[in-house]
């Protein structure tokens, strides 16, 4: 996956903002976490494509150094099983941005504090 900058939408953007201010992150890392609450939902399916209204993130800003496996997560999670050609930039690109866009409206109803972030975080028993 090739890209520098990644525009998303602005219903997407108002979300982030607020709960920013409610838990502290900043968007970027709200971002990440939108994007596995929604993978964690399922492929967006035929979702219409969300605007690109909202703010601007260049790439490292946004995904980090984990920019591949953010791509291969999209990829599994809208492909399945079903391994189609290889999916080109503009539709992964849209991808995410669809996935951005489902997870910050999941988020900005369960998260209203940075507490409420750590409980979507599964457990797995004790902690070595």
């Amino acid at each position: 996956m090739h890209f520098s900058k990644l525009r998303i939408s602005a219903d997407a953007m108002g979300k982030l903002r607020f709960m920013r201010q409610r838990t502290g992150l900043t968007p970027n890392l709200l971002c990440r976490a939108a994007i596995m609450i929604s993978l964690e939902e399922g492929p967006l399916a035929n979702a219409s494509p969300p605007d690109e209204d909202g703010s601007e993130f260049n790439a490292y800003t946004l995904m980090g150094e984990y920019a591949s496996l953010f791509a291969s997560l999209v990829r599994s999670v809208e492909q399945g099983a079903h391994k189609k050609a290889p999916m080109d930039n503009p539709t992964l690109l849209r991808l995410i941005r669809g996935h951005i866009h489902r997870g910050a409206g999941i988020l900005s109803v369960r998260a209203k504090s940075p507490s409420d972030l750590l409980k979507l975080v599964p457990s797995s028993g004790t902690v070595s």
